[in-house]
């Protein structure tokens, strides 16, 4: 306190707030980061199963499986917006191979994948069969 009776923080305080502030959010983004990457995960994993379900109720009225275009407009786009033969959910790509299958095809078998659509970061990619097995392919 100066003799004066002003009161205040001097430099040197101000500067280790702001170093204590500093190392608090370099440990918190990061953490935070992780959270997001993990909620966006597991609503891919989640849309996948979905899917899965819907594929059997599409398979026994219609005797083959249905595309990815078909089903989510079957069920009010809830698995996303249809671009084309994808569908596009948050960070992640929903997309069947062969990307058209034939209904002969769709008969016997399919394959969606669903892969994280961002190019700075690790890619994750998901893949759902005709079995109802969700695989992680990457990383």
């Amino acid at each position: 306190m100066n003799t004066n009776g002003q009161g205040g923080f001097s430099l040197i305080e101000l500067l280790i707030v702001v170093v204590i502030v500093g190392i608090v959010a370099a440990l918190a983004v990061p953490s935070f980061q992780r959270g997001i990457r993990a909620a966006e995960n597991g609503t891919a994993f989640a849309t996948l199963r979905t899917i899965s379900s819907s594929q059997v109720g599409y398979f026994s009225q219609n005797n083959r499986f249905g595309r990815l275009s078909e089903l989510n407009n079957a069920s009010n786009q809830v698995f996303g917006v249809t671009a084309g033969d994808r569908v596009i959910r948050g960070r992640y790509v929903f997309e069947m191979t062969p990307a058209n299958p034939t209904d002969a095809e769709l008969r016997d078998s399919f394959t969606i994948s669903a892969t994280r659509s961002v190019s700075d970061d690790t890619v994750y990619k998901y893949e759902l069969t005709h079995t109802g097995e969700i695989i992680q392919i990457l990383p």
